[in-house]
Parts: C-alpha cells; structure tokens; sequence
C-alpha cells in the first residue's frame, strides 16, 4: 500500500452516539452524572452534547478514546450502549477527471476501497431526452474530514467539497425540507405556483415561481432564491469542512 492509501485508510469514527436501552431513560439524566461517566472511561473528549431525544453526542480526540468509549455499559444505574453516528462519519467529495470517463463506478469504488471511499456515483447531465455520463464523480468517504486528494491507478486527483442541492418540498415548494416533513395543507404547482394541482397536471400558460414571483418554474436553477439556498449550503459545507481539517490536524 502507498503512503497515500495507508494516510486515508487509518480513519475511525470520531463521532459517536450514546443511548439508553430504555428509551428516553437519558432525556433527564444529570449533566454531571453524564460527564462523570465519559471521562472516567475516556477522558476529557472533544464534546458532550445530549440530543432531544435524551441520546448524548460524543466527539471524540482519537482511536484511544473511541475505543474506551466503547466500552461503556453504564451512566449510574442505566444500561446504555455505544455506537458510531450514522451520518457525521460520513462526507462527501468532488473528483473531475476525465480519463475516468469511461469507467464503471463499481471499478472506480474498488481502486478507491483502501481510501476510505464507501461510494462512487458519477454526476450525470439530461440532453434532448437523453442521459450522458459527465467526469465528475461524488465519492462518499467514510471518515468526517475530506482528504485534499485521492489516488485511482497512477493519477492523483484533487477532491472538492460535495455541494449537495439545497432541500425543496415537492409539495409546498418552499426550501428547507422534504415532502415527508411538509407541515403545509395543500399542495402548491411547482409551475404556476397555484394551489391543489402539481406541474404535471398543470394547464396554466404562464409560468411564476412560488419562492420568488418571477416568471420561471419553483424547481428553475436560475431562481434568486435557489441560488440563495445553494450559496448558504456552500458556505456551511465550506465551513465544516474547514473546522474538520483543522481539527484533525490539532495534536
């Protein structure tokens, strides 16, 4: 294994979630009990945070303390157990080459399998009805802190932030959350912005966008307020990005 592959491949989890075997047995446990708990089987982690449901939020310094964490049976007299977050171990990054072009995406995830690299997905464009691959492809890392580059074959490519879309309700229009959490009473065309009908069944000869007013589609690209929404998601990510470098390089 090169250097390069053996620097990627020595990630754990730093993030980890402690829950009760009781549910909501947590939700009212005392702060100081809690930390008195971590530290004494851990030491002093990076940070504590209980959740709304009464789970706590660990963030841990390292290997050592990830794997005495582990071995946490009890907070007093409640049974709890360890575990890795689902999400926040994960990241997702940006490589564009085009000597990739061609390749499967299977093929690609198994160069990159001793990168960390759980996930391959190449970014794909619709022209005239049909679908053409692009160079670029998301790779999902499971580690929190994006490597500046990864190695597939012999050429090393440089690895951008994934700037994910920002979340549009297909049944409100409005951004910040899905469908499934849409809270609104009726459903809004995404084309002509009225209600109780959606853009497929639309009949309306003119256009307007529910977020903005404009006359162009809710889901159009060239909308203020998505280009808003996408510059918001690039800083955060930016950031976060930024925070996790710098943290992982902290002795």
């Amino acid at each position: 294994m090169d250097s390069l592959s053996q620097q990627h491949s020595n990630a754990l989890p730093k993030y980890f979630i402690i829950s009760s075997e009781t549910r909501n047995e947590l939700k009212t446990s005392s702060p100081i009990l809690i930390h008195k708990s971590i530290i004494s089987i851990a030491g002093e982690v990076k940070s504590i945070k209980k959740l709304s449901n009464g789970n706590i939020l660990i963030e841990v310094l390292n290997s050592k303390q990830a794997e005495h964490l582990k071995k946490l049976e009890k907070i007093g007299n409640i049974k709890v157990t360890v575990s890795p977050h689902h999400t926040l171990n994960h990241l997702k990054g940006v490589v564009s080459e085009s000597e990739f072009q061609r390749d499967l995406e299977e093929d690609l995830l198994e160069c990159l399998k001793t990168q960390n690299v759980i996930a391959v997905k190449r970014i794909t464009i619709k022209r005239n009805g049909q679908i053409f691959p692009t160079k670029h492809l998301i790779l999902t890392f499971n580690n929190p802190v994006l490597p500046k580059n990864v190695k597939i074959a012999y050429i090393n490519c440089p690895v951008k932030p994934y700037i994910p879309d920002p979340l549009r309700c297909f049944k409100c229009q409005k951004f910040g959350h899905t469908t499934t959490a849409c809270r609104g009473n009726k459903e809004i065309c995404a084309r002509c912005s009225l209600p109780d009908h959606n853009s497929q069944t639309c009949k309306s000869t003119t256009q307007k966008c529910y977020n903005c007013s404009a006359d162009h589609p809710s889901y159009s690209r060239s909308c203020p307020r998505y280009k808003l929404e996408k510059e918001i998601q690039t800083i955060k990510i930016t950031k976060k990005n930024l925070i996790s470098r710098s943290s992982s390089n902290s002795p």
